[in-house]
């Protein structure tokens, strides 16, 4: 669910725009504590593996390769200020996020702040990320991510989507609700799945298995496809079709999963949601945690190691609908007055 890679690349492909007067909207994503190296693998298909293995043997081989792809000798490629387009008539961050900014290297969050001082309008998606430009002389209001406003502008879309194809069918099999459940490549080892499948098994509904994306150390169809079979109510749903993805998630019974992007859809229809923290994050506050810890009401778990999946997830499937329906709507008005 992340494009912000490709949208690198179009604008190294426009040089034009460099003396133009644009108008440049940084929109949400975790931009500030990309470096070079992980913007380029963002821009390969699963099937460059190899290439990207063969580069990332060393820190240097790893920074030229990503300076070559990229066309830039930027540390932070997704932060992009006035030393890219100097004549732009606006530059806007908006609900930036950077929940890790302040452990990150030293040299790129120093180029981070430097293109952030060059903005006209800023905004940043959670408090981790406010108290660190903080730290560094720089005030930023919080802004809920723009992902926030799916269904608000795009709920007819998403619902025929719904009333369609593979999201139908699932609707048909799992009368009683599914829960949408998406993780990325990295919990794919025998012990962590085996984990995840004990966890789910514990929940009385149908699992549904789906990728947030496909790029390079995102979500797999064969890692889905061995957790299904340790469960015996459990289907991979292969789209990856934007519209089926937020159709599936809109029509489920909650969300988990490792995705932030995952959570804030299910935000935005108001149902249950909890992030899983893999074994190796389990004492580290990433981006997921510093979100839910900023928007989400106090007993709405954040991110849970995999050990707790099963007793979050009853905890969050237990909550009031009307009080989650009721805290996308304040979020809603919050994200769209930033736009009037």
């Amino acid at each position: 669910m992340c494009t912000a890679g490709i949208e690198w690349k179009r604008l190294r492909q426009w040089p034009k725009w460099r003396n133009e007067p644009v108008d440049l909207i940084h929109a949400g994503g975790e931009i500030l504590t990309y470096d070079a190296w992980d913007a380029a693998v963002m821009l390969f298909s699963p099937a460059s593996q190899a290439c990207i293995a063969r580069h990332g043997k060393t820190s240097d081989d790893r920074t030229a390769w990503a300076r070559e792809t990229l066309e830039t000798n930027a540390l932070a490629p997704y932060v992009i200020g006035r030393e890219t387009f100097a004549h732009a008539q606006s530059i806007s961050f908006d609900a930036a996020g950077g929940a890790s900014l302040a452990s990150c290297d030293a040299s790129l969050r120093a180029e981070a702040l430097a293109k952030l001082r060059t903005a006209d309008r800023l905004s940043v998606r959670n408090a981790q990320t406010q108290r660190a430009l903080q730290a560094a002389g720089i005030d930023a209001p919080l802004s809920p991510d723009p992902a926030t406003l799916t269904a608000t502008l795009f709920d007819d879309r998403i619902r025929a989507h719904a009333n369609e194809g593979a999201v139908r069918d699932l609707r048909r099999t799992y009368p009683n609700g599914y829960l949408a459940v998406q993780f990325s490549v990295d919990f794919g080892d025998d012990a962590t799945l085996a984990d995840i499948a004990h966890q789910l098994s514990q929940i009385d509904l149908g699992v549904v298995l789906f990728r947030a994306g496909a790029v390079p150390w995102h979500d797999d169809l064969d890692v889905y496809a061995r957790l299904a079979s340790k469960l015996t109510e459990a289907q991979c749903f292969e789209s990856l079709n934007i519209w089926d993805i937020c159709a599936l998630i809109a029509s489920s019974a909650g969300y988990a999963g490792s995705s932030l992007h995952g959570r804030i859809v299910a935000m935005a229809y108001g149902l249950p949601r909890i992030n899983l923290l893999h074994p190796d994050d389990a004492a580290r506050t990433g981006k997921q945690s510093a979100y839910a810890a900023t928007w989400e009401p106090a007993d709405m778990p954040g991110a849970v190691p995999i050990g707790q999946l099963a007793s979050a997830l009853k905890e969050t499937l237990a909550l009031d609908r009307v009080v989650l329906k009721q805290l996308a709507s304040n979020l809603v008005r919050n994200d769209s007055s930033r736009y009037r």
